[in-house]
């Protein structure tokens, strides 16, 4: 296996691709992508040109130029952004009809990097439906010339339009031109792009007039060592200095967001984090309304298996038609065009709109819930409390030598009533659903782990289930 090609394997993931620089990524590297990207997109969409982005790490403008370099040197035109946040990529993925390359490593530490494929309209990109075929493509990519020429430069204008094109987007479709009270907000940016995206979206930029809000941005500054704190925001010590902040000055919630601004974590007033489902149910609310009052009857909406039973319950509630997924970016994307759905979530605090090209947009479903927020008239936590009705375990990953091997384990003893009654399915991993409550064990996409996720009506249920669930998938003694 060549040096490329064994980098490719190492670096390749189910949606993306994700390494340490220099060990994995380097310039050669991200050459080839950008050139098997253009020769397969070619081939799959007949795609003349590749929209390319770049996240704050210190590598990353460098990799978009040497992706753009690929992309030219395949005979097709790249468009580099520069900085931007993945979101802004896809968005201009869908409003240019391009494929897209956005150089992130969303909320991995300092010292990893990656890329973001999508496909064009920012059409979700997995190994079956052509990342496999780019990285088959980009092995045949011919070597650059050394030394490699400079740039490209950023193209500013493209920039610009983007920027303030996805601006007046989130700022239309979650009405936030209109709010009917002032409202305080606090954005911990984790120096990652959210600090590009608060003066863009919250700016007079695209209005004439300021918005009532009163907007706080925690290290706001673009800076990919991360000198704060890491910016992944599922790791409750990241929220620390945000549930702080809401604290301290009074404010009616918080946000954070991750290195790539993709994703976003909510803080109600009180400094509780709130839990990813109760705000994809809120969100779909809306969404079910806006396409209702548009003169839809049935409003689908996607949402993963291990999502909060209290999202399908509130889907229907609103008038709309749940359906339930497999976990996974790709997957969704896909399953959203074939619905027609209007929202999508996950437990992960992936939120896809449909009038947002069925991407995945943090700063939107944020904007959703300022807007709903200040329409309610009362506290964010009253606004969710019929929302987060159950007791999750959370997501809890086991190491384990044979993760098929402990999914079986699984499978078999949920079959056998071990857990009580109910149904067991295999859409993702192993799922048993009862009258009350479900449990899912299933393998990582992206890790060698198994993830086990379960919810019932009472904490105390729900740690003696959780705990004998995985003494049994992890081949242990029950504690």
């Amino acid at each position: 296996m060549s040096d490329r090609s064994s980098r490719l394997a190492r670096a390749l993931k189910a949606y993306d691709l994700r390494g340490r620089v220099g060990d994995d990524l380097d310039d050669d590297l991200l050459f080839a992508l950008g050139w098997g990207t253009a020769r397969t997109m070619a081939a799959l969409h007949a795609a003349e040109g590749i929209v390319i982005g770049a996240d704050m790490r210190p590598d990353s403008l460098r990799f978009a130029q040497a992706l753009a370099r690929g992309v030219s040197a395949a005979g097709s035109t790249p468009t580099l952004l520069g900085l931007c946040s993945t979101d802004q990529l896809y968005f201009a993925s869908g409003r240019t009809g391009l494929p897209g390359l956005m150089v992130t490593a969303s909320h991995n530490p300092s010292g990893w990097n990656g890329v973001k494929v999508c496909g064009p309209r920012a059409a979700g990109i997995s190994r079956t439906t052509g990342l496999a075929d780019i990285a088959e493509a980009a092995v045949r990519a011919p070597a650059e010339p050394v030394p490699a020429p400079a740039g490209p430069a950023p193209d500013t204008a493209a920039a610009a339009r983007v920027a303030a094109g996805y601006a007046q987007a989130i700022r239309e479709q979650t009405g936030l031109l209109d709010l009917p009270r002032r409202l305080s907000v606090v954005a911990d940016c984790g120096s990652g792009m959210a600090g590009k995206l608060l003066p863009e979206v919250f700016g007079t930029a695209v209005a004439s007039a300021p918005l009532p809000l009163d907007v706080r941005g925690m290290y706001t500054e673009l800076d990919g060592t991360f000198p704060h704190h890491p910016a992944n925001p599922l790791d409750p010590a990241n929220l620390v200095d945000v549930r702080r902040e809401v604290l301290a000055t009074g404010a009616d919630l918080g946000l954070a967001f991750d290195g790539d601004a993709d994703r976003c974590f909510v803080i109600d007033e009180t400094g509780r984090a709130t839990s990813a489902s109760a705000i994809g149910a809120l969100v779909a609310r809306r969404e079910i309304a806006r396409a209702r009052a548009a003169g839809e009857d049935a409003p689908v909406v996607l949402h993963n298996l291990i999502t909060s039973r209290a999202v399908p319950e509130q889907i229907v509630a609103a008038g709309g038609v749940p359906v339930r997924t497999p976990v996974g970016h790709s997957g969704i994307k896909r399953l959203m065009s074939e619905h027609s759905a209007v929202f999508a979530c996950e437990h992960s605090a992936h939120f896809y709109f449909r009038d947002f090209y069925g991407a995945d947009s943090g700063m939107l479903a944020a904007c959703h819930v300022i807007a709903a927020l200040a329409a309610s008239g009362g506290t964010l936590s009253a606004l969710l409390a019929d929302l987060d009705p159950y007791a999750g375990s959370g997501e809890i990953n086991s190491a384990v030598d044979d993760p098929a091997a402990a999914l079986a384990r699984f499978r078999d003893a949920a079959r056998a009533g071990a857990f009580g009654p109910g149904e067991v399915d295999e859409l993702d991993g192993v799922t048993l659903t009862g009258a009350d409550f479900w449990c899912n064990v299933r393998s990582s996409n992206t890790e060698p782990l198994v993830r086990f996720n379960c919810e019932t009506p009472d904490p105390g249920r729900t740690a003696e289930l959780t705990a004998d669930v995985l003494a049994l998938v992890r081949g242990t003694d029950r504690p």
